[in-house]
């Protein structure tokens, strides 16, 4: 049984990259960049018709399936953490229903609620150059963060009252994962995050554990 991640670090390949790095799996890493017409590929695209990173591909046993094929980042990393993890509740697996579903829930969540205004404000806060950056445009992302934040902090709350420190669980799991790897883009938002201390303190927790950092250090192309 082999797995192989298409992908860089700088892309939401960085969900399954984590995930595979933080469960110490063996993965094979193909280093394929969004840009220069490596997406679009016959190759690439017989993988992924939609021709966006990441890929997962997953050689695993006749009797379990054979080859899955697995795209869409918060499902690779969904997956990876399901199918090559053990539920023994101290790695990022979900160790029952009930973290399961909320690996579930606060994974769409964060792609419906968030995803889209958090890469506006990276985007026009920071990465993006000076001249071309449009402050209005995450002035405006910013506010409409500002709702779902409110909810991820009452529910950070709520977790430390029941002696839970992250969102699924007294330990990191793959829900943590999925969530953090979105909102931390909002972090430019400097204003916001302190609005939020709690959820500020959780996204760091989260990007600063070594899995992160080694997922982020692949190679790129």
């Amino acid at each position: 049984m082999s797995l192989t991640i298409y992908g860089i670090p700088a892309s939401r390949a960085v969900r399954p990259l984590w995930a595979a790095t933080e469960l110490g799996l063996d993965f094979v890493h193909v280093p394929t960049p969004f840009q220069g017409g490596f997406t679009r590929t016959p190759e690439f695209l017989a993988l992924n018709p939609n021709g966006h990173i990441p890929v997962v591909v997953d050689q695993r046993p006749p009797e379990q399936g054979g080859e899955v094929v697995v795209w869409e980042s918060m499902a690779c990393a969904l997956y990876i953490a399901r199918h090559h993890g053990q539920p023994d509740g101290t790695r990022i697996t979900p160790a029952n229903a009930r973290e399961d579903a909320q690996a579930l829930r606060w994974s769409f969540w964060a792609v419906n609620e968030c995803e889209a205004d958090a890469l506006t404000v990276l985007m026009h806060r920071m990465v993006m150059p000076a001249e071309r950056r449009k402050p209005e445009l995450a002035t405006a992302a910013e506010k409409r963060l500002a709702v779902p934040l409110r909810m991820i902090e009452r529910h950070l709350q709520q977790q430390q009252e029941r002696g839970e420190t992250y969102l699924a669980a007294s330990r990191f799991t793959v829900a943590d994962l999925c969530v953090a790897s979105v909102l931390n883009w909002a972090r430019a938002a400097r204003s916001l995050m302190a609005e939020h201390p709690l959820t500020h303190d959780w996204i760091v927790r989260c990007i600063e554990r070594p899995a992160h950092l080694a997922a982020k250090a692949l190679g790129e192309v």
